[in-house]
C-alpha cells in the first residue's frame, strides 16, 4: 500500500509500505477514506520528535473497516469509523475514568497511552495517512458512524481529534454562563474551543494570537474579541483591564509551540486570586 512516510527534518514522501494485517484477536483493519493533517505532525516534521526513517505518520483518520480479529464484537466488515489519536485498550483504570491517553495497556514503551503515528515512545504504532490502517482494541478505539448518517467524510472526520479535543478543554474547564473566556491559540483546535465556549454561555470570549488571518478567522466565524499579543508590549495586563480584573476561565489552546520572548519568564509572578487555567498539551 501507499503511505505517507517520513524522510528526515522537513521531509515527507509518499511511499511504498507494507500493508497492515490483523495481529491480535481484538485487531480491525481500515481501509482509509480520509485523513486530517494535524499541528501535531509538524513536531515530526520539524524534527522536534524524530521518528524513523519510513515511519507512516498521521493520526486524524477514518474509513472503512476491511477485516476484524475473532475478539472485535461491535464491529464487523463495511462498518464506517472513524479512529482518534489516542489508542486505549478499554479495561485499565485510565481507560475506565475517561483518561484514555494514560492508557496503561496500549504503549510498552513509555507511562503514556500508545498514539497513531507518533513514534516509538508512544507505541510505534503506524499512522493514519495511507491507504490501510491496524487499530488494536478496535471496539474500544474507534467511534462507529450510524449506517442512517448522511454525513461526508469531512463532516465527520474532526471527531478522530480537533472537535473532542476541544469540547474536552472547555467541559473540563467549568465554563459556566456569564463567564469571560480567555482563548490562548486560534488554530483549528483554539477555534473549536472558542465555538464551544459560546455554546456553554459564555458572555465573553477572547482569542488571543499572533497571526492575523486566524484571528480575523475567529472574529469573523465565532464572533470573539480578538488581541493579536505581538502589537501590545504587555498583553497580560492590558487583559487584565479588558476583563476588569481578570478571565473567570483560561484556555491554553497552544501547547508545546507556544512563543515565549527573549529573556522574558513564561506565566505570571502572582497566585491567582480566582478562576480556571486549562491547558491542552498538544
Amino acid at each position: 500500500m501507499k503511505g505517507v512516510t517520513f524522510q528526515g527534518k522537513e521531509k515527507m514522501a509518499v511511499k511504498e509500505v507494507e500493508t497492515p494485517s490483523i495481529q491480535d484477536n481484538n485487531d480491525m483493519i481500515v481501509r482509509i477514506t480520509a485523513s486530517g493533517i494535524c499541528g501535531s505532525d509538524l513536531h515530526l516534521y520539524k524534527g522536534g520528535i524524530e521518528p524513523k526513517q519510513d515511519y507512516v505518520v498521521g493520526h486524524e483518520p477514518m474509513g472503512i473497516v476491511e477485516d476484524v480479529g475473532p475478539s472485535v464484537k461491535t464491529l464487523k466488515k463495511g462498518d464506517r469509523v472513524v479512529i482518534p489519536f489516542n489508542i486505549g485498550c478499554g479495561e485499565c483504570f485510565f481507560c475506565k475514568n475517561q483518561m484514555e491517553s494514560q492508557c496503561d495497556e496500549s504503549n510498552p514503551h513509555g507511562e503514556v497511552g500508545g498514539l497513531f503515528g507518533f513514534t516509538e515512545i508512544n507505541g510505534g504504532y503506524p499512522g493514519g495517512q495511507a491507504e490501510y490502517l491496524r487499530v488494536p482494541y478496535a471496539d474500544f478505539t474507534s467511534f462507529k458512524v450510524p449506517e442512517s448518517s448522511e454525513l461526508d467524510d469531512e463532516s465527520v472526520l474532526f471527531l478522530s481529534d480537533v472537535i473532542p479535543t476541544a469540547y474536552w478543554s472547555v467541559q473540563h474547564s467549568g465554563v459556566k454562563k456569564g463567564d469571560t473566556v480567555v482563548i490562548l491559540g486560534s488554530g483549528p483546535i483554539g477555534l473549536m474551543a472558542q465555538k464551544f465556549a459560546k455554546l456553554k454561555g459564555a458572555s465573553r470570549v477572547i482569542a488571543v494570537d499572533q497571526v492575523d488571518h486566524r484571528l480575523d478567522h475567529a472574529k469573523r466565524t465565532n464572533h470573539t474579541e480578538i488581541f493579536n499579543f505581538k502589537k501590545h508590549e504587555d498583553i497580560g495586563a492590558l487583559l487584565h483591564e479588558e476583563t476588569k480584573g481578570g478571565a473567570d476561565v483560561v484556555i491554553d489552546c497552544v501547547g508545546m509551540d507556544g512563543t515565549v520572548p527573549p529573556d522574558e519568564s513564561f506565566g505570571s509572578d502572582f497566585d491567582n486570586q480566582f478562576g480556571t487555567i486549562s491547558p491542552i498539551k498538544t
